[in-house]
């Protein structure tokens, strides 16, 4: 990775592209500390850090949504947007059929996910303005001061928006991804300062910080390397062209493969389950109504209880074990997205019915229905590896807390990110440097 990184600044253009990205994401986080005009911080930052199920939001937006900066909502709308038209997509066979225009038809979903995205921002962006006003967190609480919020949410979201963009087009890697890697990464060195004061600090003699120091380190290097395996994990299947005459010439008889990832559908079924059972308890809390357990706690109160991750894995009694169940959920939850999303994102049939047409074959599967069939069988094992290894790598993080404590921003769904997103923008860079390696060869 340092080899790579020291070859590309050696190259003018990536040079100018990865100072243009470094300037981009220094706006980010300038405009994370810049806070939302007629609201009252103190109040608000007491508020927020009192609901446990934020974790992963302040993860995303850099901590911009603890302190209700004017980017709060952060990339949240866009990718929230982005989800939404992937689905219409399989649902609306007008946008499927726009989707397979090429460049342009691309560019009209593109441009209708923003406006998506705009409205998206804006209804959350009003619910959170008039929430606060009414709990008493606004300075002035008016029709007028629920507009300047609304818009300065709104606006900061869609400014993120453009600049995301900006960054695909004249940086280096996927502005959106890159965007959230930096919101994400902004987080970590403060949580791992709290790891080592709760638990090398919080040890009475030194073998215990020695070891207390090691584990911390073990479990973070084990999580890192093990998300990179089952990012880079693929099963490649094999593909034959036939030879065919074109003219006067014989062309074909070439192989290829098509690789299918272990983990085909990302970090998205993480965020899916998360926000499935995580939404409805912020949501509650912000009507007063909070996760409980005991003889005085209603059965909506209990429910919330199960939903809520920070109950799982305490096994202090009984009666909080029993709240443990929500982990069997999620990690249902986790299979199941991961077989829906990789079901609307990947079409056999279609990869079948393509190879058909260009006279590929895999060896020993007869073209069309034989080769999708073949496609959905290897699809179906793989999404389920691929699933268990995401659920472990979601799941880790969640017992620790559980049986120790150890309360940190930073999860599994954090780290697919991070490591994703920097493993992606190394290969673009290495294909840029590729690409200008043979343009110079061939000028000369």
């Amino acid at each position: 990775m340092i080899k790579t990184i020291r070859n590309a600044l050696k190259i003018k253009d990536i040079r100018s592209r990865l100072l243009f990205t470094l300037l981009c994401l220094v706006v980010v986080r300038l405009g994370s500390q810049i806070p939302v005009p007629g609201i009252d911080r103190t109040q608000i930052a007491g508020f927020l850090a009192q609901i446990t199920q934020l974790d992963f939001l302040n993860a995303i937006t850099g901590g911009s949504f603890e302190q209700l900066s004017i980017l709060a909502l952060s990339i949240t709308p866009y990718i929230t947007a982005s989800i939404i038209m992937q689905l219409l997509t399989i649902a609306i066979p007008a946008l499927e059929e726009m989707q397979k225009e090429g460049e342009d038809g691309r560019k009209k979903i593109a441009s209708y996910t923003r406006y998506v995205t705009v409205g998206l921002s804006l209804i959350e962006s009003v619910a959170m303005a008039i929430g606060f006003g009414r709990s008493g967190y606004l300075e002035n609480y008016s029709f007028l001061s629920v507009i300047v919020i609304a818009f300065s949410l709104t606006a900061g979201s869609a400014f993120l928006m453009w600049l995301g963009e900006k960054i695909t087009d004249r940086g280096v890697g996927n502005g959106i991804s890159i965007i959230l890697l930096i919101n994400i990464v902004s987080r970590i060195p403060s949580d791992v300062i709290g790891l080592f004061r709760q638990f090398v600090g919080g040890s009475a003699t030194v073998i215990g910080k020695v070891v207390a120091t090691i584990v911390i380190v073990a479990i973070l290097v084990f999580m890192v390397v093990y998300i990179i395996i089952l990012q880079d994990a693929e099963r490649r299947i094999p593909v034959q062209y036939a030879k065919k005459i074109q003219g006067r010439r014989m062309v074909g008889g070439s192989s290829s493969n098509i690789p299918l990832k272990v983990n085909t559908a990302g970090v998205i079924p993480v965020i899916f389950a998360s926000s499935l059972l995580q939404t409805p308890i912020i949501i509650c809390r912000f009507f007063g109504i909070q996760p409980a357990s005991g003889a005085g706690a209603s059965f909506g109160q209990k429910i919330l209880k199960i939903m809520n991750q920070g109950a799982w894995c305490n096994f202090s009694s009984l009666g909080e074990a029993k709240y443990t169940i929500g982990l069997l959920i999620y990690i249902a939850l986790l299979v199941f997205f991961a077989y829906f999303y990789t079901s609307i994102t990947f079409n056999p049939i279609e990869i079948a019915n393509n190879m058909k047409k260009q006279g590929g074959f895999i060896p020993g599967i007869r073209p069309g229905r034989p080769t999708s069939d073949y496609l959905n069988k290897v699809l179906n094992s793989i999404i389920f590896i691929g699933a268990v290894g995401l659920t472990i790598a979601a799941v880790l993080p969640i017992i620790f807390n559980g049986l120790f404590g150890a309360s940190v921003s930073f999860g599994g769904t954090s780290l697919i990110i991070v490591v994703g997103v920097i493993l992606e923008t190394l290969k673009q860079i290495e294909t840029m440097m590729l690409e200008r390696h043979y343009t110079g060869f061939l000028n000369d």
